[in-house]
């Protein structure tokens, strides 16, 4: 990450409340305070919202998304579906080539001074001064929120570093910063006063596996206070553990958003047989209709025929395998994806 000179404000990458106009001012003849528009709605709403880029590259397509209050919302895709491209037309930094957007019941960009101080937002990793320590970057991004108390600056950022487990490297040049050291920064930044709604971008992006727990168990300790959170990633893993409602891009189109419990329940587990007997079990399932069959050892897994079950199991017995286990595993957020796109997935990163 490029070092930002003396002179440089912070980029567009931390979203900060814009403007001198007040959070309670009147737009389109309704309040835009905390409490306006319409919650039942989602804290976050879309209409057919789409994106398209000079030269005609369709980032977004068709965008319906409903975000309920109180949720920890898991925006789920490859690399390229779409994601950061949506958020950032969510968070008034692009326009959308149609459609609507609605952000805590107000119209986006339109209403992007009275919804922005009440959402705290980290897109495409912060935007950092590298020559100040990471405690001054917090006091200079808090300073250029106008609604921010200046006399309860500092008690605040010391506040968003310990939470995020910084208040040692508090001191520290953001030069010197790790990549995480860099994302734990850019969320505390986000974290500097109550948020009704919380935006994350890939917000374990560079964390080792212990930093990502500990990400993972603030978004959850976020959720419970009440805020919405709003978390995109790649890592199917990362949404199965914390999100309570997910839904899934593919090529900048929408195919899937509910409850994650729902989305992994409408897909069918596969079929797991524990043998001694892998060879014969997998020529056996072949011919029983089993799909993808895989052999591990001693465990033979596939996708499950439309027939009885206990048929497969009658025809694996009948041919002299030794069946030490068969069962149906649950599904996974995996499995609903590739049966719904047709695709593998980067479980990994």
């Amino acid at each position: 990450m490029e070092e930002a000179s003396a002179m440089e404000a912070p980029g567009p990458d931390v979203v900060q409340a814009p403007g001198s106009d007040a959070v309670g001012e009147r737009m389109d003849g309704q309040d835009a305070g905390p409490d306006a528009g319409r919650e039942d709605e989602g804290v976050i709403q879309t209409r057919a919202l789409t994106k398209r880029y000079r030269g005609g590259q369709l980032a977004v397509d068709g965008l319906d998304l409903s975000v309920p209050a109180g949720s920890v919302f898991g925006f789920l895709g490859p690399n390229g579906s779409g994601k950061t491209t949506t958020i950032r037309m969510l968070m008034g930094l692009i326009e959308p080539t149609s459609g609507t957007a609605r952000v805590l019941g107000r119209p986006m960009p339109r209403a992007t001074r009275a919804v922005l101080p009440h959402v705290g937002a980290l897109i495409e990793g912060p935007a950092l001064y590298g020559f100040l320590s990471g405690r001054d970057n917090l006091l200079r991004y808090d300073a250029a929120d106008p609604t921010a108390d200046p006399r309860t600056r500092r008690p605040r950022v010391a506040a968003a570093l310990d939470r995020v487990g910084l208040a040692a490297a508090a001191g520290k040049k953001a030069r010197a910063y790790s990549l995480g050291m860099k994302q734990r920064l850019g969320l505390a930044a986000a974290l500097l006063q109550p948020r009704r709604l919380l935006v994350l971008d890939e917000p374990t992006n560079g964390l080792d596996p212990q930093g990502m727990r500990e990400i993972r168990a603030l978004v959850r300790e976020l959720a419970s206070d009440g805020t919405t959170v709003f978390l995109s990633s790649h890592l199917l893993d990362e949404i199965e553990q914390v999100c309570t409602h997910a839904a899934v891009m593919a090529r900048g189109r929408l195919i899937t958003q509910g409850p994650v419990a729902d989305l992994a329940a409408g897909t069918r587990g596969r079929l797991v047989v524990t043998t001694p007997d892998p060879a014969d079990a997998a020529r056996v399932l072949k011919e029983q209709g089993v799909g993808d069959v895989v052999l591990e050892d001693d465990r033979v897994s596939g996708e499950p025929p439309e027939g009885e079950l206990a048929d497969v199991n009658a025809a694996l017995v009948a041919a002299g395998v030794r069946v030490r286990g068969f069962a149906v595993e649950r599904a996974s957020l995996e499995d609903a994806f590739v049966a719904l796109t047709g695709e593998g997935f980067d479980v990994a990163g």
